[in-house]
């Protein structure tokens, strides 16, 4: 065979120095030339000796000697430049290179290849090798001779069967060697599952190994999926009691038949025509392809997986298809002997034969199996879209960034503001912004302290201060930015904390006028104006409303709390709890004071109640008394 590097020699080999180029092109060219035209795999090395990719081919020589012609695309250029070897397996049939294939790919997983991650990790239920064998979940599997069914996608799925398992059948779910021997020589007693109906004790020999085994191939039978025999052994079971006179037995066996028929109800019922059949569909985009696979027994969906693959070198989904289908059916141990497609692969898969349906019950689940792919690309397009949102966000503060004159981009934003009424209960709130949006957890309330008073000035004073020597205190992060709702008054008060701290060089610091939306900036009397349309103004905006609402509500619960406790207070049997209960279920005092007995009997209890209602009614006589008094006087 005649064979020559058309491509650029240049580029192909531009990784290595000239003369690894000279050394590498004559030996690919041999090794390329001396290729067998049969079926096979071959492997792509590196300089290091590290496989970069696998692949298989109907003839070895051809495949091989079209990644060196002129007519290879730009990404698989980029893999050529980097060939310094190549290795390869001949094999019988273009079958057996699809499985070589697929175990070569899990095995080096070369960077050019699309990753076939193995499956460790999935759960198996497994029918353990050992006398009166236990059925549980496992994520190893073990070469012992126990029998796994799986692997399954979903542990939920797995939980489900097994609690369905152990509804119908009382297996034993303990560790014990239960050879004939121990049994026999008395070395176990019956546990606590035992008295609760969950295991029929065949520690201690009150179940045969042979019963137990029948129950063991019921759930074998279930496990694979066929289920309809099983029901049509209970429903034989429940007559052969019934004719007996047995009717609890029967009854038992009934409600177990119960349970099945509502595990098959979820299973979509196709056709019992279809046996057993796996389906495949491809949703092809330009950078993936997504390939969903359903199980097919008795005429039931009883398995669905959906795999994702990121293409590396462009493959067309004719190419990726049996791949993936090779691997799904060893990775699900599937021996079914049909497999439906949307489109006849070029290659065929060992132990089964391609459908490509027109119309009919296997059209209908080759659109099923789509409608479950494109569901896939669907929510995974919604994720990309919360991603850019995301991004979004770094714009919008990029934005701020420039328009407030910041040197940092300010993902951290914090917002204060005071709230009194006529001077009373004077508190103030501050809420944090994270990446533009609220972060309620770092929320936080202040009550004043020091100030006496309505004095606006001294009380954002004091909160800014309290609240940036505690962060310095704790080592936690400071804002890249500060908002003050107010003007130029609340942010020099402001300022001074930050200056008491040294911060005010650390943490950008302005003031929002409520007016006329004036942002307001230390030492300068000239205020800026935003675009009223402009996201920048849109942050602060939200910033300041959301730091009013948290500090108006925080001061109407303080209002009400101080309210409700000048009037109950020294009320024997109500305290604070009491209060507040009475508070929460009635809304307000007056509320309060409008109650009979009855009423406030379900929230307080009945002693509470009578105690409330005399010391209410004396505390109002003693209001009249005292009025009249004054009226007098």
């Amino acid at each position: 065979m005649t064979f020559a590097f058309s491509t650029s020699f240049s580029y192909i080999f531009r990784n290595f120095t000239d003369v690894e180029k000279e050394e590498i092109y004559s030996s690919l060219s041999d090794q390329v030339r001396d290729l067998p035209g049969t079926p096979g795999v071959y492997l792509f090395l590196d300089k290091e000796g590290k496989v970069i990719y696998v692949g298989k081919a109907k003839n070895l020589r051809k495949r091989v000697a079209s990644y060196f012609t002129g007519k290879v695309t730009g990404k698989t250029k980029v893999l050529v430049s980097r060939i310094a070897s190549l290795d390869h397996v001949v094999v019988e049939s273009e079958s057996d290179a699809l499985l070589l294939e697929n175990n070569l790919i899990k095995k080096y997983q070369p960077r050019y290849n699309i990753l076939l991650k193995d499956d460790k990790s999935y759960p198996w239920i497994v029918i353990k090798n050992e006398h009166f064998p236990r059925v549980f979940l496992t994520r190893n599997v073990v070469r012992d001779g126990s029998e796994y069914f799986g692997p399954y996608t979903s542990v939920r799925m797995v939980h489900t069967l097994l609690d369905l398992i152990r509804q119908l059948y009382p297996l034993r779910t303990c560790k014990l060697n239960l050879n004939p021997e121990n049994i026999s020589g008395g070395k176990y007693k019956v546990c606590l599952e035992y008295h609760l109906g969950k295991c029929m004790a065949p520690c201690v020999g009150k179940q045969t190994e042979e019963e137990y085994n029948r129950d063991i191939q019921s759930v074998r039978m279930i496990l694979k999926g066929h289920i309809r025999e099983v029901t049509g052994h209970l429903k034989g079971l429940m007559k052969e009691y019934a004719r007996d006179l047995l009717f609890e037995k029967a009854q038992m066996v009934k409600e177990k038949l119960e349970i099945l028929e509502k595990y098959r109800a979820r299973s979509v019922v196709v056709t019992p025509n279809i046996r057993e059949a796996d389906v495949f569909s491809v949703i092809d985009r330009e950078k993936f392809a997504v390939i969903n696979f359903l199980k097919i027994v008795n005429g039931a969906v009883v398995q669905s997986h959906t795999v994702e693959v990121k293409k590396v070198l462009g493959e067309k989904k004719e190419d990726i298809l049996p791949l993936i289908v090779s691997d799904i059916r060893q990775r699900f141990s599937s021996n079914s002997p049909e497999t439906i497609v949307p489109f006849r692969p070029a290659e065929e898969v060992a132990g089964t034969k391609w459908t490509v349906p027109v119309r009919g019950d296997k059209k209908k689940l080759l659109e099923l199996s789509e409608r479950n792919a494109k569901y896939y690309v669907l929510e995974k397009e919604k994720r990309e879209e919360g991603y850019l949102k995301r991004h979004s966000s770094d714009r919008r503060l990029e934005q701020l960034r420039k328009d407030l004159h910041l040197q940092e981009l300010p993902q951290h934003i914090e917002c204060f503001d005071n709230s009194n009424l006529q001077g009373t209960h004077p508190v103030a709130s501050c809420v944090v912004f994270r990446d533009a949006r609220p972060s309620k957890k770092d929320y936080r309330h202040f009550n004043i302290k020091t100030v006496m008073g309505p004095d606006d000035y001294a009380s954002m004073e004091e909160v800014v201060y309290r609240r940036y020597k505690r962060l310095l205190g704790e080592g936690k992060e400071l804002p890249q930015l500060v908002v003050i709702d107010g003007g130029k008054g609340q942010l020099n008060a402001a300022l001074k904390s930050l200056e008491k701290m040294g911060l005010e060089k650390k943490i950008a610091l302005i003031g929002i006028a409520k007016r006329l939306e004036e942002i307001y900036f230390p030492h300068d009397p000239v205020p800026l104006y935003l675009d009223k349309n402009s996201d920048s103004l849109k942050i602060i905006q939200q910033l300041r409303d959301e730091a009013h609402r948290f500090g108006i509500t925080f001061h109407r619960k303080k209002r009400s709390k101080d309210l409700l406790k000048s009037e109950l207070d020294g009320i024997p049997g109500i305290g604070p709890k009491t209060a507040q209960k009475l508070l929460e279920h009635f809304g307000s005092v007056a509320k309060i004071k409008e109650q009979n007995t009855g009423a406030l009997e379900p929230v307080i209890g009945k002693a509470k109640a009578k105690v409330l209602r005399r010391e209410l009614r004396r505390k109002k006589a003693e209001e009249n008394t005292d009025r009249q008094a004054g009226n007098a006087g």
